[in-house]
Protein backbone atom coordinates (compact mmCIF):
# COMPACT_ATOMS: atom_id res chain seq x y z
CA UNK A 1 0.00 0.00 0.00
CA UNK A 2 1.29 3.91 -0.88
CA UNK A 3 -0.17 6.83 -0.63
CA UNK A 4 0.01 9.62 -3.92
CA UNK A 5 0.21 13.97 -3.44
CA UNK A 6 -1.49 15.18 -6.29
CA UNK A 7 0.27 18.38 -7.62
CA UNK A 8 -1.12 21.70 -7.10
CA UNK A 9 -3.35 22.13 -10.50
CA UNK A 10 -6.30 23.12 -8.56
CA UNK A 11 -6.97 24.63 -5.14
CA UNK A 12 -8.52 21.44 -4.08
CA UNK A 13 -5.66 19.12 -5.10
CA UNK A 14 -3.06 21.32 -2.86
CA UNK A 15 -3.02 19.32 -0.03
CA UNK A 16 -5.02 16.35 -1.42
CA UNK A 17 -3.23 12.68 -0.77
CA UNK A 18 -5.17 9.52 -1.28
CA UNK A 19 -4.30 6.41 -1.59
CA UNK A 20 -3.72 3.90 -4.38
CA UNK A 21 -5.88 1.22 -5.12
CA UNK A 22 -3.02 -1.18 -6.57
CA UNK A 23 -4.05 -4.16 -4.28
CA UNK A 24 -7.90 -3.65 -5.51
CA UNK A 25 -8.69 -6.63 -8.63
CA UNK A 26 -11.96 -5.42 -9.92
CA UNK A 27 -14.64 -2.54 -9.39
CA UNK A 28 -17.77 -4.97 -9.74
CA UNK A 29 -19.48 -6.44 -6.00
CA UNK A 30 -20.70 -9.71 -5.40
CA UNK A 31 -24.43 -9.15 -6.19
CA UNK A 32 -25.52 -11.65 -3.83
CA UNK A 33 -23.66 -9.84 -1.31
CA UNK A 34 -25.21 -6.46 -1.37
CA UNK A 35 -27.76 -4.75 0.60
CA UNK A 36 -29.79 -1.52 0.27
CA UNK A 37 -28.10 1.29 2.61
CA UNK A 38 -31.09 3.98 3.78
CA UNK A 39 -29.55 7.46 4.27
CA UNK A 40 -31.41 9.22 7.28
CA UNK A 41 -30.24 12.33 6.95
CA UNK A 42 -30.10 12.59 10.79
CA UNK A 43 -34.04 12.86 10.74
CA UNK A 44 -35.94 10.81 12.92
CA UNK A 45 -39.27 9.01 11.90
CA UNK A 46 -41.18 11.35 11.99
CA UNK A 47 -38.64 13.92 10.18
CA UNK A 48 -37.25 16.09 12.89
CA UNK A 49 -33.57 16.60 12.81
CA UNK A 50 -31.80 14.64 15.93
CA UNK A 51 -28.23 14.90 14.66
CA UNK A 52 -26.20 17.29 13.54
CA UNK A 53 -23.88 17.63 10.52
CA UNK A 54 -25.08 14.43 8.62
CA UNK A 55 -26.83 15.08 5.21
CA UNK A 56 -25.90 14.03 1.43
CA UNK A 57 -23.13 11.96 0.44
CA UNK A 58 -23.02 9.62 -2.84
CA UNK A 59 -25.15 6.60 -2.94
CA UNK A 60 -23.82 3.23 -1.44
CA UNK A 61 -24.51 -0.59 -1.10
CA UNK A 62 -23.95 -2.21 1.95
CA UNK A 63 -21.36 -5.41 1.51
CA UNK A 64 -22.38 -7.82 3.80
CA UNK A 65 -19.50 -9.16 5.70
CA UNK A 66 -18.92 -12.58 7.82
CA UNK A 67 -17.36 -10.98 10.92
CA UNK A 68 -18.03 -14.32 12.76
CA UNK A 69 -16.15 -17.01 10.18
CA UNK A 70 -18.20 -19.71 11.90
CA UNK A 71 -17.83 -21.65 8.60
CA UNK A 72 -15.09 -24.32 10.50
CA UNK A 73 -12.99 -26.69 8.76
CA UNK A 74 -14.14 -25.47 5.31
CA UNK A 75 -11.55 -24.26 2.58
CA UNK A 76 -11.70 -21.09 0.95
CA UNK A 77 -10.15 -19.70 -2.16
CA UNK A 78 -9.75 -16.11 -1.80
CA UNK A 79 -11.41 -14.58 -5.61
CA UNK A 80 -10.74 -10.79 -5.53
CA UNK A 81 -9.73 -8.16 -2.86
CA UNK A 82 -12.37 -5.08 -3.67
CA UNK A 83 -13.07 -1.54 -2.14
CA UNK A 84 -15.53 -1.02 0.20
CA UNK A 85 -17.22 2.57 0.62
CA UNK A 86 -18.89 1.81 4.02
CA UNK A 87 -15.80 1.26 6.10
CA UNK A 88 -11.57 2.03 5.63
CA UNK A 89 -10.53 -1.69 5.12
CA UNK A 90 -10.50 -3.26 1.95
CA UNK A 91 -12.69 -6.80 1.57
CA UNK A 92 -11.82 -9.63 0.01
CA UNK A 93 -14.84 -12.14 -1.68
CA UNK A 94 -13.99 -15.61 -0.79
CA UNK A 95 -15.39 -18.41 -2.14
CA UNK A 96 -16.22 -21.75 0.50
CA UNK A 97 -15.46 -25.94 -1.58
CA UNK A 98 -19.32 -25.84 -1.68
CA UNK A 99 -19.52 -22.57 -3.54
CA UNK A 100 -20.70 -20.35 -1.03
CA UNK A 101 -19.58 -16.82 -1.33
CA UNK A 102 -18.69 -14.72 1.43
CA UNK A 103 -17.11 -10.78 2.16
CA UNK A 104 -14.32 -10.91 4.91
CA UNK A 105 -12.16 -8.56 6.08
CA UNK A 106 -9.11 -8.32 4.26
CA UNK A 107 -5.65 -8.77 6.08
CA UNK A 108 -2.49 -6.73 4.91
CA UNK A 109 -0.50 -9.29 2.29
CA UNK A 110 -3.60 -11.47 1.62
CA UNK A 111 -3.64 -12.26 -2.31
CA UNK A 112 -6.25 -13.35 -4.66
CA UNK A 113 -5.67 -17.53 -5.15
CA UNK A 114 -4.54 -17.92 -1.44
CA UNK A 115 -6.65 -20.78 0.80
CA UNK A 116 -7.62 -19.97 3.88
CA UNK A 117 -9.57 -21.59 6.89
CA UNK A 118 -10.88 -21.36 10.30
CA UNK A 119 -11.85 -23.17 12.82
CA UNK A 120 -10.07 -25.69 15.56
CA UNK A 121 -6.43 -27.61 14.42
CA UNK A 122 -6.52 -24.69 11.87
CA UNK A 123 -2.39 -23.45 11.06
CA UNK A 124 -1.92 -19.76 12.32
CA UNK A 125 -1.34 -18.27 8.45
CA UNK A 126 -2.29 -15.00 7.65
CA UNK A 127 -6.23 -14.85 7.14
CA UNK A 128 -6.90 -18.11 9.22
CA UNK A 129 -9.44 -17.77 12.22
CA UNK A 130 -8.64 -19.60 15.05
CA UNK A 131 -9.35 -19.89 18.94
CA UNK A 132 -7.29 -17.57 20.79
CA UNK A 133 -6.55 -20.68 23.00
CA UNK A 134 -4.30 -22.01 20.06
CA UNK A 135 -2.46 -18.60 18.33
CA UNK A 136 0.74 -18.66 19.19
CA UNK A 137 1.84 -15.80 21.56
CA UNK A 138 3.14 -12.59 20.65
CA UNK A 139 0.65 -13.26 17.01
CA UNK A 140 -0.50 -9.86 15.50
CA UNK A 141 -4.36 -10.73 14.78
CA UNK A 142 -7.40 -8.36 14.09
CA UNK A 143 -11.34 -9.43 14.15
CA UNK A 144 -11.78 -10.14 17.65
CA UNK A 145 -14.98 -11.36 19.01
CA UNK A 146 -15.55 -10.11 22.70
CA UNK A 147 -17.88 -13.49 22.88
CA UNK A 148 -17.40 -16.55 22.13
CA UNK A 149 -19.72 -16.89 18.48
CA UNK A 150 -20.53 -13.32 18.64
CA UNK A 151 -18.48 -12.17 15.13
CA UNK A 152 -15.11 -10.05 15.22
CA UNK A 153 -15.83 -6.70 17.02
CA UNK A 154 -12.58 -5.32 17.59
CA UNK A 155 -9.54 -4.23 15.77
CA UNK A 156 -11.43 -4.18 12.38
CA UNK A 157 -10.72 -0.51 11.12
CA UNK A 158 -7.35 0.21 8.49
CA UNK A 159 -4.14 -1.09 9.43
CA UNK A 160 -5.29 -1.81 13.24
CA UNK A 161 -4.34 -4.95 14.88
CA UNK A 162 -4.26 -6.37 18.18
CA UNK A 163 -1.44 -8.88 19.74
CA UNK A 164 -1.66 -11.95 21.67
CA UNK A 165 0.45 -11.25 25.08
CA UNK A 166 -0.15 -14.33 27.21
CA UNK A 167 -2.68 -16.69 28.67
CA UNK A 168 -4.04 -17.29 32.17
CA UNK A 169 -6.54 -19.92 33.15
CA UNK A 170 -9.63 -19.18 30.73
CA UNK A 171 -8.42 -15.85 29.51
CA UNK A 172 -5.72 -14.58 26.56
CA UNK A 173 -4.32 -11.13 27.61
CA UNK A 174 -4.25 -8.83 24.41
CA UNK A 175 -2.66 -5.36 23.56
CA UNK A 176 -5.79 -3.68 21.87
CA UNK A 177 -4.89 -1.05 18.68
CA UNK A 178 -5.98 2.17 21.73
CA UNK A 179 -3.19 0.79 23.88
CA UNK A 180 -5.93 -1.23 26.49
CA UNK A 181 -4.34 -4.11 27.64
CA UNK A 182 -7.65 -6.48 28.21
CA UNK A 183 -9.19 -9.99 28.93
CA UNK A 184 -10.68 -11.67 26.28
CA UNK A 185 -12.25 -15.28 27.33
CA UNK A 186 -9.98 -18.04 25.16
CA UNK A 187 -13.03 -19.70 23.27
CA UNK A 188 -13.31 -16.22 21.29
CA UNK A 189 -11.92 -15.91 17.76
CA UNK A 190 -9.46 -13.88 16.37
CA UNK A 191 -8.09 -13.59 12.42
CA UNK A 192 -4.36 -13.78 11.81
CA UNK A 193 -2.94 -10.40 10.73
CA UNK A 194 -3.81 -6.72 10.40
CA UNK A 195 -5.65 -4.99 8.81
CA UNK A 196 -5.33 -3.76 5.02
CA UNK A 197 -5.46 -0.61 4.00
CA UNK A 198 -2.30 1.15 6.59
CA UNK A 199 -1.93 3.97 4.87
CA UNK A 200 -5.27 5.26 5.22
CA UNK A 201 -4.03 7.43 8.25
CA UNK A 202 -2.18 9.45 5.80
CA UNK A 203 -4.73 10.61 3.91
CA UNK A 204 -5.89 14.04 3.20
CA UNK A 205 -8.91 15.02 1.44
CA UNK A 206 -7.89 18.58 0.49
CA UNK A 207 -11.20 20.17 -0.02
CA UNK A 208 -14.77 20.06 1.91
CA UNK A 209 -16.43 19.05 -0.88
CA UNK A 210 -14.89 15.32 -0.45
CA UNK A 211 -16.29 15.77 3.42
CA UNK A 212 -19.91 16.53 1.71
CA UNK A 213 -19.29 13.17 -0.63
CA UNK A 214 -19.07 11.30 2.63
CA UNK A 215 -22.31 12.58 3.76
CA UNK A 216 -20.76 14.84 6.71
CA UNK A 217 -21.90 18.47 6.32
CA UNK A 218 -19.95 21.26 7.91
CA UNK A 219 -19.56 21.44 11.94
CA UNK A 220 -19.95 24.62 13.23
CA UNK A 221 -17.53 25.50 16.64
CA UNK A 222 -19.42 25.90 19.94
CA UNK A 223 -17.21 28.89 20.50
CA UNK A 224 -19.25 30.47 17.30
CA UNK A 225 -22.29 30.55 18.73
CA UNK A 226 -24.42 32.26 21.12
CA UNK A 227 -24.78 31.34 24.86
CA UNK A 228 -28.17 30.01 24.68
CA UNK A 229 -26.88 27.64 21.80
CA UNK A 230 -24.13 26.22 23.72
CA UNK A 231 -21.87 26.52 27.38
CA UNK A 232 -18.91 27.87 25.04
CA UNK A 233 -20.45 30.68 23.11
CA UNK A 234 -20.87 34.27 23.65
CA UNK A 235 -18.46 36.51 25.21
CA UNK A 236 -17.09 40.05 23.51
CA UNK A 237 -14.93 39.61 20.55
CA UNK A 238 -13.11 36.36 19.54
CA UNK A 239 -13.19 34.68 23.41
CA UNK A 240 -11.46 31.07 23.75
CA UNK A 241 -14.61 29.72 25.14
CA UNK A 242 -13.34 28.67 28.33
CA UNK A 243 -13.11 25.24 29.24
CA UNK A 244 -13.85 23.05 26.24
CA UNK A 245 -17.01 20.87 26.82
CA UNK A 246 -20.19 19.66 24.88
CA UNK A 247 -23.17 21.29 24.19
CA UNK A 248 -24.92 19.46 27.47
CA UNK A 249 -21.98 20.72 28.97
CA UNK A 250 -19.78 17.08 29.83
CA UNK A 251 -16.29 18.34 29.43
CA UNK A 252 -14.27 17.22 27.03
CA UNK A 253 -10.29 16.42 26.34
CA UNK A 254 -9.70 14.28 29.57
CA UNK A 255 -13.00 14.31 31.33
CA UNK A 256 -13.36 10.44 32.33
CA UNK A 257 -16.98 9.32 31.34
CA UNK A 258 -16.85 6.30 31.97
CA UNK A 259 -18.76 4.33 34.50
CA UNK A 260 -16.78 2.83 37.34
CA UNK A 261 -19.61 0.48 37.76
CA UNK A 262 -19.20 -0.99 34.76
CA UNK A 263 -19.42 -4.95 34.29
CA UNK A 264 -16.33 -5.38 31.90
CA UNK A 265 -13.92 -3.40 33.99
CA UNK A 266 -12.68 -6.51 35.55
CA UNK A 267 -11.35 -7.80 32.60
CA UNK A 268 -9.00 -4.71 31.65
CA UNK A 269 -5.59 -5.09 32.95
CA UNK A 270 -4.29 -1.59 32.17
CA UNK A 271 -6.44 1.32 30.77
CA UNK A 272 -5.56 2.79 27.62
CA UNK A 273 -2.90 5.79 27.48
CA UNK A 274 -4.01 9.41 27.04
Amino acid sequence: MAVRKLKPVTPGQRHKIIGVFDDITTSTPEKSLLEPLKRTGGRNSSGRMTMRYIGGGHKRQYRIIDFARERDGVAAVVKTIEYDPNRTARIALVVYADGEKRYIIAPTGLKVGQNIMSGKGVAPELGNTLYLSEIPLGTIVHNIELRPGQGGIMARSAGSYAQLLAREGNFAVLKLPSGETRMVLITCKATIGSVSNSDHALEKSGKAGRSRWLGRRPRTRGVAMNPVDHPMGGGEGRASGGHPRSRKGIPAKGYKTRSNKKQSSKFIVERRKK
